[in-house]
């Protein structure tokens, strides 16, 4: 697998961000969702990469930088056709790495509080990140879950 820095150009990439935006559509409300658009992407203070095996798309994750010592996780995503290959760890030890470097001090995230995102539940937690509460500009939500770690 090989990681790349994005653009965000390449039609594969807007597709596999359409599925990502598709599938929060369907497990949480529409007010709980914080996925990002393209645009929201295209952001200076985000970084995104994804995953390839050779012509392949496999997936992507970004890291938006909060604060000079604060990162946040966004835009996690394994394309459905290659789900349980390690794709997401993969891009998950890519981010935590980079935060890292740029000396962040915490990198936190957010994601679903239903079933549907118990695996990505599991891997943050097999990574170090622990529950917390809402952080940045997140509010209490039930359809969320916060996580943290110290880097």
């Amino acid at each position: 697998m090989q990681i790349r820095l994005d653009d965000l150009t390449d039609p594969r990439i807007i597709d596999l961000l359409g599925e990502h935006l598709r599938d929060m559509a369907r497990h949480s409300p529409p007010e709980s969702i914080h996925a990002l658009d393209l645009d929201g992407l295209r952001r200076p203070e985000l970084s995104f990469w994804t995953v390839w095996d050779g012509e392949d798309l496999l997936g992507c994750g970004a890291l938006k930088q909060l604060d000079a010592g604060h990162g946040e996780i966004k835009s996690m995503r394994t394309a459905n056709a290659h789900r349980r290959r390690g794709v997401a760890a993969v891009m998950l030890r890519h981010i935590v790495d980079e935060a890292a470097a740029r000396s962040y001090r915490r990198l936190s995230l957010e994601t679903g509080s239903m079933a549907a995102f118990e695996p990505a539940r599991k891997l943050y937690a097999s990574f170090g990140f622990a529950f917390c509460g809402p952080f940045a500009d997140y509010v209490d939500d039930p359809n969320s879950v916060f996580m943290t770690r110290l880097l």
